[in-house]
């Protein structure tokens, strides 16, 4: 084992420590728990921020292909 420690200390310490990790973890989302309610009233067109702003409804972006002429 490394620097002589004996494999119960190493297997100890081990499982000490992957208990604290799993403690705090839990601890964590337990604290931060996430609103997983859905809200009745939708967003108006605009309220969202994951729209794109300035195209009107029926636009669509057309993307041309750039040739670079030398």
């Amino acid at each position: 084992m490394p620097m002589g420690v004996p494999m119960p200390t190493y297997l100890t310490m081990f499982a000490a420590s992957l208990l604290a990790m799993c403690v705090g973890a839990e601890a964590v989302h337990r604290y931060y728990w996430p609103d997983l309610t859905i809200p009745d009233i939708l967003p108006k067109p605009g309220e969202c921020k994951m729209e794109l702003l300035g195209l009107k409804e029926g636009q669509h972006i057309e993307h041309e292909p750039q040739i670079s002429q030398q």
